[in-house]
């Protein structure tokens, strides 16, 4: 316990996935006084352009699209509260085996030691009492979030500093009905072999569920914030009340932890307070 203010230290791989994963529990730390720190690893810039034009297609330009997302992002900040933005702006990755993986400068292509150096250096002068960020599947293999966490864990190793350290996570209990939402407004969820991805856990492997359905208007707004890539957001297309109702409670794996606070738990910060 302590009377210094707590921190929340996220640490995300593109412009928008602040929004998805934490926006809830970004929302609701600043507004309980947490100060909230938010590391953006890539400057998103394969990311869709004005008009949903593609990566590699006529019109997409890499630097606009980069610039056009830091705008954005800076703009869920403010929706969320966020009281810190850190970018690391390395170049996004792209989705796996692109030609943009192994581009140099691309994040997916730096040293993990040297970008974790970086983020040690973030932790340290922030000491965050709570570090979330993704598995080691980067919750869908998603090459620029499995870096995302593998420097995260190198610069908790490094530093010793956080309490506590979360991934990301759902629900399985609450994945087929999101399927069918998305599957309803068009989105493609199924793989090619007509299987559905295997996204989340089992309910029981699940340490923290933290209800933010207070937050659901902040979060739906901070997404909506990232105009460009809105083909790509579906959970725009759901409404507000669909949105609220799926994605009202955020769920974590609770991996490192000095506080003893029992499990399961439905705060972030148990243990600190």
């Amino acid at each position: 316990m302590t009377d210094r203010r707590l921190t929340l230290m996220a640490v995300h791989a593109h412009p928008d996935d602040e929004a998805t994963g934490t926006g809830g529990v970004l929302a609701k730390a600043a507004a309980e006084g947490i100060r909230t720190v938010l590391v953006t690893c890539t400057d998103g810039r394969c990311g869709d352009g004005p008009g949903g034009v593609k990566p590699g297609d006529p019109g997409h330009d890499p630097e606009a699209v980069a610039e056009m997302r830091r705008g954005e992002l800076e703009k869920s900040c403010a929706v969320l509260g966020v009281s810190h933005l850190e970018l690391l702006e390395y170049a996004d990755s792209g989705m796996i085996d692109w030609p943009q993986n192994s581009a140099p400068g691309s994040f997916w292509s730096t040293p993990v030691s040297e970008a974790a150096a970086r983020l040690a250096e973030l932790m340290r002068r922030y000491q965050p009492d709570v570090v979330v960020s993704y598995d080691e599947n980067g919750f869908y293999g998603h090459p620029d979030h499995i870096q995302a966490h593998r420097i995260t864990m190198a610069a908790v190793a490094e530093t010793g500093l956080p309490a506590k350290v979360y991934w990301t996570t759902a629900p399985q209990s609450g994945m087929q009905e999101l399927r069918r939402i998305m599957l309803e407004l068009g989105a493609d969820w199924d793989e090619p072999d007509g299987e559905t991805p295997e996204i989340g856990l089992p309910d029981e492997q699940i340490t923290t569920w933290v209800d933010t359905n207070e937050f659901s208007d902040q979060k739906y707004d901070a997404l909506a914030a990232h105009a460009s890539q809105d083909e790509s957001i579906f959970f725009l297309r759901m409404g507000r009340e669909n949105f609220a109702s799926l994605m009202g409670v955020e769920t974590f794996v609770r991996v490192h932890d000095t506080t003893g606070a029992p499990l399961p738990e439905d705060d972030l910060f148990a243990g600190l307070r």
